[in-house]
């Protein structure tokens, strides 16, 4: 879905004078280096983080992100129907979790978070709000397209799960996670401590800084 239009032209970027920064497989000392190089202020580095010690990532997730990146058998893929905003977004594939297409298809789609609902105009000229990931019936009749519905997990609800607080009612259901992480992991050998999972954030910022 990507291609050379994607392309940044950093030395153009550069000529602007303002800051900026790099993201997407530069979470090495070696793409820390050529960031900066290239006229960046630094990276934005998340997966690194996002599996130490003091992520809010809960435990159990995190320690099987760990085992199969280590195994080298973590599937990340970059969905461009996953997200409510539209925008692609990268799921971890992770049993138990809303990337799986029957954990999906089980779960009853709403919107009771809203964090990423949009304004729409009503019909009496007011203002509401609706989301591609709240019932089908509810977004087709505030006048969204069902097209838009089509494949949409409900990051609100699902990112929340992820760190632990997840919804849980009294008929007993529990709200899956849902898991995004990059598709580099090639820093985990590096880091001590990563083979038992214990690596700290001080951890990732002493091997970027080399």
């Amino acid at each position: 879905m990507y291609g050379p239009r994607d392309d940044v032209d950093l030395e153009k970027l550069a000529a602007l004078g303002l800051p900026f920064w790099l993201a997407g497989g530069y979470d090495t000392p070696a793409g820390l280096a050529a960031a900066r190089a290239a006229g960046a202020a630094g990276i934005q580095v998340g997966t690194a983080f996002a599996l130490c010690r003091e992520s809010g990532i809960e435990p159990g997730i995190k320690q099987k992100l760990l085992r199969q990146a280590r195994d080298g058998t973590l599937d990340v893929r970059n969905d461009p129907r996953a997200s409510p905003a539209g925008f692609p977004f990268k799921v971890a594939r992770l049993s138990g979790t809303v990337s799986e297409e029957q954990e999906y298809a089980g779960r009853s789609r709403l919107c009771d978070l809203g964090y990423l609902r949009t304004p729409y105009r009503r019909d009496n000229g007011g203002v509401g709000y609706r989301c591609p990931a709240e019932p089908v019936d509810a977004y087709t009749r505030k006048g969204g397209a069902l097209e838009d519905t089509r494949d949409r997990r409900c990051l609100c609800n699902g990112l929340v799960a992820t760190i632990g607080p997840g919804q849980r009612r009294s008929d007993g259901y529990e709200e899956p996670a849902l898991v995004t992480l990059g598709k580099d992991t090639g820093f985990l050998p590096d880091l001590p401590g990563s083979g038992g999972g214990a690596y700290s954030a001080g951890d990732v910022l002493r091997y970027l800084l080399g």
